[in-house]
């Protein structure tokens, strides 16, 4: 709780300066919010619930203090992290200390206690005024987020890692937020062409600075086998030499996935594995020639084509295979669910097709894990354990919403980041569509899909495949700025959102991607403040 301050009066004549104090006191002005520091507090994305604006400024200074509640659980580490975002450009060594008492002035303040549950698990409240910043959560996760949007209170500078000239300030006021919807991801593909684990690291960072709190990671293709899976090394080994274009390709080690795991659960991302099963499946089929009818190992792939390889369902091993992989997965990822992809298998049979998925489903929840699957595994027999993620048809994401599967909202017309702005744009693709920034923002997930229920939509990822995408600058130019209005679709009120206002916020957040050292995509539909 906050210390009561001693209340006085000052008073200035000419000659003699009255202090009418209780005990020893001084005189504070009150310092007007400076243009700068009030645009920040009204330009942060996702936007908050409500931000309210009080018209003074809370100053960071080297005597000011990051003090934690000491009951809070997982409170001191959010801490220790907003101290490694905001020390190295501010030069303030900022002390961490937890308290079950009173809280001094000059204080960045972090608690669980006494907020309320609207705020849900992620959800969080600030208050500012011009002695200290107040965080109230339910959870770390929502003082987790709340440093997002304090990253984005303070001057763009504070992105920098060294040292940069003051002032620190932020304005004074209150905002309060919570998500929209629960999941709010993005899928990496690093089959098509291999990223290594301080790429993933680095899409962790970014998609975390705007509160999406889910990374899909697409681990097999026909191109290339991304993990290690030690009763099968070979998927490793020779199906994950190459990639598109025949380049190195590579994979990773399970210490080096599990690496992965604990940089993103210590971001509150939870990591969700992708193998693809029955189609997109060639890098497994030729590095184990027993997956194949003649017993022979297939060509390892470096074009783009889709739907042309499949398991086979008269083979048992094929099971063995997906039970194994399925259970080094398990062990390795301790989040609740394993996707096991099912889009494209153009050449399994369809009724094939239905037999493997259940008998997948079957295999994934024996792991203790639900399953998630692309929209296609609406044709098996799903039930509530069932996740289905929609890309393409509206009528198999609705029947799979019939069955009582949940969804998460991909439209590859809106949110798959691979495809090119316009017809200028000299990386990714356009099978879908032209997707500019305002595409990208400017829908509403609860009534994408007619006839499936609020309750059902878990919430809003965006995928991006790398068929063209071989650099993490090309990743980057992909993602930004689509994927923050995203994140906002996913984290905002539908009410609370209008292209209008976020362009304009989009374009004063250019100087802060610019200083995180983002490649992004200049749209002329944005009025960029550099």
């Amino acid at each position: 709780m906050k210390k009561v301050r001693t209340t006085f009066t000052c008073a200035i004549g000419t000659s003699l300066v009255f202090l009418i104090v209780a005990g020893l006191g001084s005189c504070k002005q009150s310092k007007p919010t400076s243009p700068e520091a009030a645009l920040l507090f009204e330009s942060v994305i996702p936007r908050p619930v409500s931000a309210t604006p009080t018209g003074k400024t809370f100053s960071l200074k080297n005597e000011t203090k990051i003090i934690v509640d000491a009951t809070a659980v997982g409170a001191k580490e959010v801490a220790q992290y907003l101290a490694g975002r905001i020390g190295p450009a501010t030069g303030f060594l900022f002390s961490v200390e937890e308290t079950t008492g009173e809280v001094p002035d000059d204080a960045i303040y972090l608690t669980t206690t006494g907020g309320n549950a609207e705020l849900g698990e992620e959800g969080y409240e600030i208050t500012i005024d011009e002695d200290q910043l107040k965080v109230i959560a339910n959870s770390a996760a929502g003082l987790f987020y709340s440093v997002q949007t304090i990253r984005q209170l303070l001057p763009e500078k504070v992105e920098l890692t060294d040292v940069q000239e003051g002032p620190w300030d932020i304005a004074t006021g209150t905002i309060r937020d919570y998500p929209e919807f629960g999941w709010r991801g993005s899928m990496l593909d690093v089959s098509r062409h291999f990223f290594g684990v301080d790429d993933v690291r680095r899409y962790i960072d970014l998609i975390t600075a705007y509160k999406m709190n889910v990374l899909h990671l697409h681990l097999s293709d026909d191109q290339g086998w991304r993990i290690e899976i030690k009763s099968w090394p070979n998927l490793a080994i020779h199906g994950g030499s190459t990639q598109v274009g025949g380049g190195k390709g590579g994979y990773y080690t399970q210490e080096q996935y599990a690496d992965i795991v604990r940089y993103a659960s210590e971001r509150f991302v939870t990591i969700v594995p992708e193998i693809d099963l029955p189609g997109h499946i060639n890098a497994a089929l030729a590095s184990y020639g027993e997956l194949n009818p003649d017993g022979k190992p297939t060509e390892l792939y470096t074009g783009t084509d889709v739907g042309f390889s499949t398991l086979r369902i008269d083979r048992e091993v094929s099971f063995e295979f997906v039970d194994d992989v399925m259970r080094e997965l398990a062990a390795l990822t301790p989040t609740p669910y394993l996707h096991i992809g099912g889009d494209e298998a153009h050449v399994t049979k369809k009724e094939d097709y239905i037999a493997f998925v259940n008998r997948f489903a079957e295999i994934v929840k024996s792991h203790g894990k639900r399953m998630i699957g692309w929209e296609d595994i609406a044709q098996a027999d799903l039930d509530s354990n069932a996740v289905a993620q929609h890309w393409h048809s509206n009528e198999l994401a609705s029947e799979a919403a019939s069955k009582g599967a949940k969804i998460i909202l991909s439209p590859a017309t809106r949110v798959y980041i691979d495809m090119q702005y316009d017809s200028t744009t000299k990386l990714g693709l356009h099978w879908a569509a032209y997707i500019e920034v305002d595409d990208a923002y400017d829908w509403n997930p609860e009534t994408h899909l007619e006839g499936v229920p609020r309750d059902l939509i878990l919430g809003v990822e965006t995928p991006l495949w790398t068929e063209t995408i071989t650099t993490m600058d090309d990743i980057e130019y992909m993602v930004f700025p689509r994927l923050t209005g995203i994140a906002e679709v996913a984290w905002t009120p539908a009410s609370q959102r209008g292209w209008d206002n976020y362009k304009v916020r989009l374009g004063n957040h250019a100087k802060r991607m610019q200083l995180l050292g983002i490649n992004y995509y200049e749209s002329p539909l944005v009025p960029w403040v550099k």
